[in-house]
């Protein structure tokens, strides 16, 4: 259940109108007309709410819901308690999320710039930008129609930004340029200097990072993440990417559409991820590889030569995923092998 002090609410809704958001169907048509408050979790809603079913180790708990509609698998709507309404969907995960957004859309900005906001007289604003207290809008910058810079903010000179973008609090951009509907959430820093140097016993010698940070459309990048800029050539975020907390991500890397990239995962630098590929928790990329489109990468695994497309790959140096499995499986019966006369202690 939302908490009515943090997020907005909208509805409510009839069960129609969800159906048609989340491109759902509705089994009993009768029911159309009933209305909706919320969306809540199978074991806390209640009458009013919608909930959803993707996960089968959840079935028990679907005969003892409250909630008053379910989206779920067709081949699971005979489980659901009487009065409970079913909305079946191929996808019910996806089909809650959009049903989710109905009752939760993105905050509308407030157009104009908040006080202590420093907006520089060169910088060029979109129809009802929202600029909050004490960001920094530097020279040059281009900001979209309906988009969102947060308090405190920096958008430091000559950095583009799409329309209808979420800049939360405390992100810093840089020598970068982000596409549509992009959201950065605080504390992100985006086109900071690389991370390259002429290595020498005399002294480490800078060596300049003046590339750029492409960030495509619908790109979403968590709190306190770090996103390099390139050396000559930019480092390239691609359209539809997912990036959690704390990720960093290396000069020149180029993160293909679709890319997941879960918390603390790190890419070295001039590294390709392909489309839609994943990088579970933890993992890390060696520089220079190339992770082809699809593959998935475990949680801390260690990645030290190219991936090829949908591999599935785990453990430290990475290997194929059922491979690594096998080895830890073998050394857990050998450590729990009976010692012999004579063995190691």
């Amino acid at each position: 259940m939302s908490d009515s002090r943090f997020f907005d609410l909208a509805g409510p809704f009839t069960l129609g109108e969800l159906a048609r958001a989340g491109g759902v169907r509705l089994l009993d048509e009768g029911q159309a007309e009933r209305c909706f408050r919320n969306v809540a979790a199978l074991d806390v809603a209640g009458p009013e709410d919608v909930s959803f079913l993707d996960n089968r180790k959840y079935l028990p708990g679907l005969g003892e819901t409250r909630a008053g509609a379910v989206v779920l698998h067709p081949s699971f709507a005979d489980r659901l308690p009487g009065g409970c309404a079913a909305l079946v969907s191929e996808a019910p995960y996806r089909s809650f999320a959009l049903i989710s957004q109905a009752f939760h859309p993105k905050p509308v900005p407030r157009p104009g710039i908040a006080p202590g906001a420093v907006v520089d007289p060169s910088a060029r604003l979109g129809a009802d930008v929202e600029i909050g207290a004490n960001a920094v809008i530097e020279a040059g910058v281009r900001i979209g129609e309906r988009s969102i810079i947060g308090p405190g903010a920096v958008i430091s000179r000559g950095v583009h930004i799409g329309a209808d973008c979420r800049i939360h609090a405390r992100v810093v951009l840089m020598a970068c340029e982000i596409g549509d509907r992009t959201e950065i959430h605080p504390g992100a820093v985006i086109g900071s200097r690389g991370f390259g140097f002429a290595m020498d016993a005399r002294g480490h010698v800078e060596l300049p990072q003046v590339g750029r940070v492409m960030v495509g459309s619908d790109v979403e990048i968590g709190s306190n993440s770090t996103i390099d800029r390139g050396m000559g050539p930019d480092t390239v975020i691609g359209d539809g990417a997912k990036i959690d907390n704390l990720v960093q991500i290396g000069h020149n890397v180029r993160i293909g559409r679709g890319a997941v990239l879960v918390s603390q995962s790190g890419v070295a630098g001039s590294t390709r991820i392909g489309d839609f590929a994943i990088l579970a928790a933890k993992a890390g990329i060696s520089g220079h590889l190339t992770i082809g489109p699809g593959a998935q990468i475990g949680a801390m695994a260690g990645v030290m030569r190219d991936v090829p497309a949908g591999a599935k790959m785990g453990g430290f140096p990475a290997v194929p995923l059922k491979r690594w499995l096998r080895v830890h499986a073998l050394l857990e019966r050998l450590a729990e092998r009976p010692k012999k006369e004579g063995d190691t202690p």
